[in-house]
C-alpha cells in the first residue's frame, strides 16, 4: 500500500483538468512521479479526453468540465485538498502542501466507495504505522496543527457547564452537498444541535471562506443566536477545541480533529470519519463501513496513508512529519500580490453582500 513516503508513479496521468491556474504548478509537482512527457491542463471536456488517449484524466471534482464525467468514464483521477493543507486559505489562493489523489471516488462523497474507505475498511495496520501514527496526532494536538493553521493554543480552564462547538460550513461545498444528508444548511444545523443539546452553551464558528467573503453560507448572527450562546471569531480551530467538551458537525474535518483531542462528536451528515464507531452518526449508517477503527487506526488511515505532502522548502515529496516540523519551525507563505488582491476582493465581496468564487 502507498502513503505519501512512497514513490508514486502517475505516468498514466496525462491531463488535468478543472485546476485552477494560481495551483497549476504545485499540481504538477505532486503527479510528477514517473513522468516522460509534460501534464497537460485543458479545461474542455472533449478536447481533455482527446488529448489523454488512454491514459486517465486527473480532475479537481468542484471545477470539473461539463461532460468529462460521461466522456472519460473509469479513467478520471480525483484531486482534493489533504486534511493538513497549508498556512492560510486556498479562498486567499494559497496553493496546498498536501492533496488526495483518488482513483476510485472521493472521500467526501459517501455515495460511492473512495480509496481512503478502501483503506479504513481493508488496510493491515501493523505496529510501527500505529505508532507513527500516534506521535503524528500528538504532534497535531501539542502543535495546534488544523487544515489552514498552526498555532499552540492557550491553556483555558472550560466551563462548569457543558459546552458544544458547531462549526459552520461552505453550503455549496460538494463535501455538503454529497454527505450533508438532510441538512440544509449551517442555521439548520445550528438548530439541530439545540435539540440535541436542549442544555448546552453552544458556540457557532463560522467557516473562515464565508467569513473572508468568498464563498455562500453566511448566517446572520442575531439568527444565529436564535440557537448558538456565541458567534466565535478571530479564535484559532485549534485554541476553540481545547475549550469545549464535544462538537457537533455536518461533514466538516472539525470533528476529525476533535476526536484528535478526546472530544465526543456528534455528526449529522456523513464524513469519512463516520461509521467507524468512534461518533455519535445521526444520519443514515454506510453499509461499507462494517469494521470497528481506534483512534490511531483512523489517524494511520487519514492522514499517512491516503494524502501527499510536499516539504514547503525544498518543494519535494515528504512524509506528513516533515511538513508539521516546518510549521513548527516558523515556515509561513509569501504574501503576495494575488494574495493581497484576492483578501481585498473578500472584504469588497463582503461590503457589497456579494459572494466571488
Amino acid at each position: 500500500m502507498s502513503g505519501p513516503d512512497a514513490l508514486h508513479d502517475d505516468s498514466d496521468i496525462r491531463v488535468a483538468c478543472g485546476m485552477a491556474w494560481w495551483k497549476r504548478k504545485r499540481i504538477a509537482q505532486f503527479l510528477g512521479g514517473g513522468r516522460t512527457h509534460p501534464l497537460l491542463f485543458i479545461d474542455d471536456a472533449q478536447a481533455a479526453v482527446a488529448a489523454a488517449d488512454d491514459g486517465a484524466i486527473a480532475v479537481w471534482p468542484s471545477r470539473m468540465p461539463e461532460g468529462l464525467e460521461r466522456l472519460a468514464e473509469d479513467r478520471l483521477v480525483r484531486i482534493e485538498d489533504g486534511f493538513i493543507r497549508s498556512i492560510g486559505l486556498g479562498a486567499d489562493l494559497h496553493p496546498p502542501l498536501s492533496i488526495v489523489v483518488d482513483r476510485s471516488g472521493i472521500y467526501y462523497d459517501p455515495s460511492r466507495p473512495s480509496d481512503l474507505e478502501t483503506i479504513l475498511e481493508n488496510a493491515d495496520f501493523t505496529p510501527k504505522l500505529l505508532a507513527r501514527a500516534e506521535a503524528l496526532a500528538d504532534t497535531i494536538v501539542l502543535r495546534g496543527i488544523s487544515k489552514y493553521s498552526s498555532e499552540v493554543p492557550s491553556v483555558r480552564s472550560r466551563p462548569a457547564k457543558r459546552t458544544i462547538l458547531v462549526p459552520g460550513q461552505v453550503e455549496d461545498d460538494l463535501s455538503v452537498r454529497r454527505g450533508g444528508g438532510e441538512v440544509r444548511g449551517n442555521l439548520d444545523l445550528l438548530r439541530r444541535a439545540r435539540e440535541a443539546e436542549p442544555e448546552a452553551h453552544i458556540l457557532f464558528k463560522p467557516h473562515p471562506d464565508v467569513d473572508a467573503g468568498h464563498r455562500r453560507g453566511h448566517v446572520p448572527d442575531a439568527e444565529a443566536r436564535r440557537y448558538a450562546d456565541d458567534v466565535v471569531r478571530g479564535e484559532s480551530m485549534p485554541a476553540l477545541l481545547a475549550r469545549v467538551d464535544g462538537v457537533h458537525v455536518l461533514t466538516s474535518l472539525t470533528g476529525f480533529e476533535a476526536l484528535l483531542r478526546g472530544l465526543d462528536v456528534t455528526v449529522h451528515g456523513q464524513p469519512f470519519f463516520a461509521g467507524w464507531g468512534l461518533t455519535r452518526d445521526l444520519a443514515p449508517p454506510i453499509g461499507r463501513r462494517t469494521r470497528t477503527l481506534s483512534l490511531t487506526e483512523l489517524v494511520a488511515g487519514t492522514l499517512i496513508l491516503y494524502p501527499r505532502y510536499l516539504d514547503p522548502v525544498t518543494e519535494r515529496p515528504c512524509p506528513p512529519e516533515m511538513l508539521l516540523q516546518r510549521f513548527a519551525e516558523g515556515w509561513k507563505p509569501k504574501l503576495t500580490w494575488l494574495i493581497r488582491l484576492r483578501r481585498l476582493q473578500g472584504r469588497i465581496a463582503r461590503l457589497f453582500g456579494t459572494v466571488s468564487r
